[in-house]
């Protein structure tokens, strides 16, 4: 490998942010370079002081084994429901060296329930609130950020699509362009607790401490989200009365929820399990029901397209066609040219489609198809929520709490898909450089 390959990733960022910088909404009011070396500098020592400062990762290590002690809690409950279906031993003896087979909906996907149940639980006594505000309080001391964009940031750490904008709907009205956009693009650049065990559950087989990478990727691409969203809508002069009246309470918005109405207010303890096990259980059918959708809408387009006559043996499918576009931009990110195909195609099902099946199929992956550093590289650059299901799900919701601005957030609804893939992207190709340089965490 020559310099070049080493590090073509900083090649691959000063492409991203190219292309950002070309799909500005204003090329001459994108902010300053200092602020965007700031941002650039925050990314990479955040990647830094996560994969390659021993104690950091220690407490990663620390989380993994927390996540991985819930799931196997949530097998006792499966198991008593579901019976062998949900992970209890089985009634009959399986063929010579074959394992038990893990059934997704049965024995994986009930952690999104469970999770999200602690997950209100933990909100209701102030844990995830006292988190939320603290990386608020980082984000708006390094980048300078608004108060509700900072709010935005950290609440997209731990909640989802849907439930991070309850935590700012007081801000909504009245917040700038930009600032809609930059909350916006960190949500679809991050991804929420409740799926972050799901994919690292996906994943345990496949990589070691997967829940630390998960919240790694979140972490490190919040500067890039905020950079690529203030390249792409730059904001005007007249933004920054909103910014400092947004910064003047953002905790006690997080503190009340946005409001009792329909908020993250939660009367009890028990009230707050319950609500939060039906939150998790009509996350958990959303998954079901996409995968279901997702497999069937590719399996009758590989048919369709095996209809057109190409050259060779192999006949055209979606995931070659991803394979196809997407393998320049892993090229570029720094994954070899004989697995780009492979990671383009995964980075395509990612963005299209959806980033569990994307994670579902990297899993399925044969040993070899990807390098350790490339595998890397495709699992944070797909780690964020910028799919196509993902733009009706925040617009619909912002434009619900919001019904004044609803035409303006979905005309943001494409850019924000496009900067959420374009941040991650730059997240991905930042844990190349640094994995390279000194091995990092695989």
């Amino acid at each position: 490998m020559d310099l070049f390959d080493q590090l073509r990733g900083i090649v691959g960022i000063a492409v991203l942010l190219g292309l950002a910088w070309g799909l500005s909404e204003d090329r001459r009011a994108t902010p300053g370079w200092r602020w965007a070396l700031g941002a650039l500098a925050l990314q990479a020592g955040l990647a830094l002081l996560i994969i390659r400062v021993p104690f950091v990762w220690g407490a990663m290590e620390y989380l993994n084994q927390a996540v991985f002690a819930v799931e196997r809690a949530t097998l006792v409950g499966s198991s008593y429901m579901f019976g062998y279906l949900g992970g209890a031993p089985l009634p009959f003896a399986l063929e010579p060296g074959r394992d038990p087979p893990v059934i997704i909906a049965f024995q994986i996907l009930p952690l999104v329930i469970v999770f999200s149940a602690l997950s209100a639980l933990l909100w209701h006594w102030g844990v995830l609130r006292a988190l939320v505000n603290a990386l608020s309080f980082l984000l708006r001391r390094t980048l300078g950020v608004s108060g509700v964009v900072g709010l935005a940031g950290g609440a997209n750490m731990f909640l989802g699509v849907v439930e991070s904008p309850l935590v700012i709907r007081a801000y909504l009205a009245k917040m700038s362009r930009a600032e809609l956009f930059q909350i916006m693009v960190l949500a679809m650049s991050t991804i929420s607790g409740a799926v972050l065990v799901l994919y690292a559950s996906t994943l345990k087989a496949t990589l070691a401490n997967p829940v630390g990478h998960m919240i790694a990727a979140s972490l490190v691409s919040l500067p890039a989200a905020l950079l690529i969203a203030r390249l792409m809508v730059p904001g005007s002069a007249g933004d920054a009365a909103s910014d400092k009246s947004a910064d003047q309470r953002p905790d006690d918005a997080a503190a009340e929820g946005p409001g009792d109405e329909g908020g993250l207010s939660y009367q009890s303890s028990i009230d707050a399990i319950v609500k939060g096990t039906m939150d998790g259980m009509q996350l958990f059918l959303a998954v079901v029901a996409i995968i279901i959708v997702v497999f069937a809408l590719v399996a009758l387009a590989d048919e369709a397209l095996a209809l057109v006559p190409v050259g060779g043996e192999a006949p055209l499918t979606l995931q070659g066609i991803f394979g196809w576009i997407f393998a320049p931009f892993m090229w570029l990110l720094g994954v070899p040219w004989a697995e780009a195909s492979s990671a383009g195609e995964l980075m395509g099902t990612k963005a299209i489609l959806n980033e569990y099946v994307a994670f579902l199929e990297l899993a399925a992956l044969e040993d070899g198809t990807l390098g350790a550093r490339s595998q890397l590289i495709v699992i944070y650059a797909m780690c964020g929520f910028a799919n196509l299901a993902s733009i009706g799900l925040l617009v619909s919701t912002i434009g619900t709490l919001c019904p004044d601005r609803r035409a303006e957030i979905a005309g943001l609804g494409i850019k924000s898909w496009i900067a959420g893939n374009i941040a991650t992207a730059m997240t991905g190709a930042w844990i190349g450089l640094l994995t390279l340089v000194g091995g990092g965490h695989v």
